[in-house]
């Protein structure tokens, strides 16, 4: 700003130095403004060095030229950098100038060259059209002159009515009289596109219902896929071909009730299409919604099709029940049943075989589930094994092993001989009708006597080859590996014999050995596949239930993409937990799984209502005064898989007289939830938890209303228990108290001493004599006791709620961040009803 125009500059008062503005504002307000000022550096060449360079120079002028023009303060060599500077730009300017117009040039080329085919193209589409309307013509007058020289030979008594030239001519033009009058009219027709156009009339106007029904566009605009299919139709119809499809008229499958989307699918319809018959019927049904046979009847006939009727029944057809031929046979392994009485080896001689430890992993040293295992012997054959339970309360589950089976060894103890449950197997491998192998366990015993074990099974028709009979007797022992190979040439030689063979083209189908709701993966199946090959991504149907193999995993753990016939696997992906004991069959689809589990639910539900029926009024009183006197021992009962709740109800049933029973409430698998103690509160009845552990808003709701949880993992046990309650002899019990739980935040690795578990004790206290149990998912995976606890690096006695120590389990190290670990102390204590 300059001092000229007659306003004061903004200044500030001493010079360069710093100073403040200040700024007033309303109310009395005021701000301060430091402001700093600094003064521009203007460099001045000392007047000897340019004489000195132009003396040096011989007196001749500098290469920046006129030296009164150039900028103060700029050098020669700074001069002649910059006018360098600015040709190299120049020059670079003039490049790029350059390469633009041959980039245009190109362009324009390219875009000449892309018209001239265009219009190639159009030419070429032009002439075809163009001589496929000169064929159409010359059809059209040959079919003309056709008709009229039949004509003219069907009544030659008329007179003619013209000469042959103007006849002649009268046809020239009497053919494309009519379709110049189409075209005409088509013409008219077209409007220009845009404003007032056919888009516009398209926009203009509401839907309403009827033209909706109708099949009106009314305001909606045609979608791309719409515009493609009218120019594909117009095409076809220019080309000469079909304008329209011919329909298929199809035979459509209808039972009691369907789904609109279903029905659509089984008629090949679009469902739109069907959703807008039933509206016109009156009917309005998405098309996730059922209706029922009569309707579905109406629209398909309305469609032209035709209705087969089904019964509910007829459903489970598709289930392929085909007897596979003897060319598609293949052998496959025999599946391989080890039973025997409690205690007597089973599954240590397993364990022996397949060099793994699944006894220690087991409460008490029993078995407490199926497990499905696959061997292979040193001749390269495999063979799977069922391990069954041994104890008398799971003898449902045994005879599940024993119905997939082909070959039985029957495990006895040589120190022990035949005991109840070893004649309990006999039974079943009977009934079965599977060869037998005898295993006599335990023969390393200073005690043993194998030949008391053939003489005891001759009372039970079993004779051995030693005996001068046709069953195989190995003897062996667990401990030493004494027998193992010549009990796997026995199950070997056994299996050639039988010719094992199944057909892994074809759908699978198998059993299931066991079922459990996993908390982390849902239900899971332990699936023995039977015959045909399971693969990854099949739908089946099994029992009451249905689902999609979404994985399945063999018995190492291990991820397998397919299972075939005599193969074990785990299998998830099922909407619910099937009973151990189902058939799996595998279907073509969904609906086919979904509506055959549907049916088979209903039809159990209709079994149990028309049992409940049966019952007359005079039955119900005469039972009522029976049960009167009968006292009656209230329990629920949650297990961890389906095998052990119903083994625990069928021990349950067997307990009890004339005076006294137990009544299963409730059974179920899973953790103990808020809903079981309120069951159990309102009946008055303890829960019994079978290898699971109560929620924690569970145990605060049972500590409130007083309801007894107890918690076991050896089953007989729990029957010795019950029984004992029920009959009134309650002697001194041993009885648990928690006393606090630990939640495990990290695991170390410690030489010497294994993996420790980093923890926070959350309730009570940790002590170094208490047991312990490893809970994962309110589930225990281990019991036992601690083999150190620390609090920093000192060995304490007992750990408070709040604090964090450190703990390592005797001989046990699957640990994970995230376990409980439940801290108890047993005492014993007198019980009374």
């Amino acid at each position: 700003m300059s001092d000229s125009d007659g306003k004061k500059p903004l200044g500030l008062r001493g010079g360069p130095r710093s100073g403040n503005v200040k700024q007033s504002f309303s109310h009395g307000r005021t701000k301060n403004v430091v402001v700093e000022t600094k003064r521009k550096r203007v460099v001045v060449p000392k007047p000897g060095a340019s004489g000195a360079k132009s003396g040096g120079a011989g007196g001749a002028a500098p290469t920046g030229g006129d030296p009164s023009k150039r900028p103060a303060g700029i050098s020669d060599a700074e001069l002649e950098r910059r006018m360098k500077a600015l040709a190299a730009a120049k020059s670079r300017e003039a490049e790029e100038a350059k390469k633009r117009e041959e980039e245009e040039k190109a362009r324009a080329a390219e875009r000449e060259r892309r018209r001239a085919e265009a219009e190639a193209k159009e030419r070429e589409e032009r002439e075809r059209e163009e001589a496929l309307k000169a064929k159409q013509e010359e059809e059209e007058r040959k079919k003309r002159e056709a008709e009229e020289a039949a004509k003219k030979a069907a009544a030659p008594a008329e007179p003619a009515a013209a000469p042959p030239e103007e006849q002649a001519r009268g046809g020239g033009r009497a053919a494309p009289g009519p379709r110049k009058e189409k075209e005409r009219d088509n013409r008219d027709n077209k409007q220009p596109r845009g404003k007032g156009g056919r888009d516009e009339g398209r926009r203009s106007g509401k839907l309403t219902l009827n033209q909706a029904l109708r099949g009106g566009e009314g305001g909606r605009q045609k979608s791309l896929a719409a515009m493609k299919r009218k120019q594909e139709r117009a095409r076809q119809k220019a080309m000469g071909g079909q304008a329209e499809r011919e329909k298929v008229i199809r035979d459509v499958q209808l039972p009691e009730a369907i789904m609109v989307g279903e029905l659509a699918n089984r008629m090949s319809e679009k469902v739109a299409d069907v959703v807008k018959a039933l509206m016109q019927n009156g009917i309005m049904a998405t098309q996730t919604q059922t209706i029922d046979a009569d309707t579905a009847e109406l629209i398909i006939e309305e469609f032209g099709h035709r209705v087969v009727r089904v019964s509910d029944s007829d459903v489970e057809q598709v289930i392929d029940t085909v007897d596979d031929k003897e060319e598609d046979m293949k052998p496959r392994p025999p599946v391989v049943t080890v039973m025997g009485h409690v205690d007597h080896g089973k599954t240590s001689v397993l364990d022996a075989i397949r060099n793994a430890r699944v006894t220690a992993g087991e409460a008490g040293g029993i078995t407490q589930h199926i497990g499905a295992y696959q061997v292979t012997t040193e001749s390269g054959s495999v063979l799977t094994f069922l391990d069954t339970p041994g104890h008398a309360a799971f003898t449902s589950m045994r005879a599940r092993g024993a119905q997939v089976t082909d070959i039985v060894v029957l495990v006895v103890a040589a120190d022990d001989a035949v005991m109840p449950q070893t004649v309990e197997a006999l039974n079943h491998a009977k009934a079965a009708g599977v060869p037998m192998i005898v295993a006599i366990n335990k023969c390393d015993k200073p005690e043993a006597n194998p030949d008391k074990v053939r003489t005891d099974l001759l009372q039970h028709e079993v004779i051995v080859e030693g005996l001068s009979g046709d069953v195989q007797d190995v003897e062996v022992s667990a401990i030493t590996g004494q027998g193992l190979d010549e009990l796997l040439e026995a199950i070997a030689l056994q299996a050639e014999i039988l010719e094992l063979k199944a057909n892994p083209d074809r759908a699978a189908q198998g059993a299931v050995i066991e079922a459990q709701l996993d908390v982390g993966r849902g239900p899971v199946a332990t699936v023995l596949v039977e015959k045909g090959t399971l693969r990854q991504g099949d739908i089946f149907v099994v029992g009451e239930q249905w689902g999609k193999v979404r994985a399945m995993e063999n018995d190492q753990g291990k991820r397998v993409k397919e299972a075939g016939p005599s193969v074990p696997v785990e299998v998830l992906g099922l909407n619910g937990t099937p009973e151990a004991g189902d058939v799996l069959n595998v279907v073509e689809t969904e609906a086919q799984a979904r509506e055959i589990a549907e049916y088979r639910q209903k039809a159990a539900k209709d079994k149990l209502a028309a049992a409940g029926a049966a019952t007359t009024l005079d039955q119900l009183l005469a039972k009522a005064k029976a049960d009167e006197n009968v006292k009656e021992l209230p329990i629920l009962v949650k297990a961890d898989v389906q095998g052990s709740a119903e083994a625990i109800i069928q021990a349950m049933e067997k307990i009890g007289n004339e005076e006294v029973r137990v009544r299963v409430l409730h059974s179920g698998v899973g953790a103990i939830t808020e809903t079981d103690i309120g069951l159990a509160e309102a009946s008055g009845a303890p829960v019994i938890g079978f290898n699971v552990r109560a929620n924690a808003p569970a145990r605060n709701s049972a500590n409130q209303k007083g309801v007894e949880i107890r918690y076991y993992s050896v089953i007989y046990d729990l029957v010795d228990d019950v029984k004992a309650a029920a009959s009134g002899l309650l002697s001194a019990e041993v009885r648990e108290n928690f006393i606090g739980y630990a939640e495990i935040r990290e695991v170390f690795k410690v030489s010497g001493v294994g993996k420790v578990a980093g923890c926070l004790v959350t309730e009570g206290v940790a002590r170094r004599s208490a047991g312990v149990r490893l809970l994962r998912d309110d589930v225990v995976i281990h019991e036992g006791t601690l083999k150190t606890l620390k609090r920093f690096k000192d060995e304490v006695a007992e750990v408070i709620s709040g604090q964090e120590c450190g703990m390592a389990f005797e001989n046990y190290d699957d640990i994970r961040p995230g376990d409980v670990i439940e801290i108890f102390e047993r005492e014993e204590v007198e019980r009374s009803l």
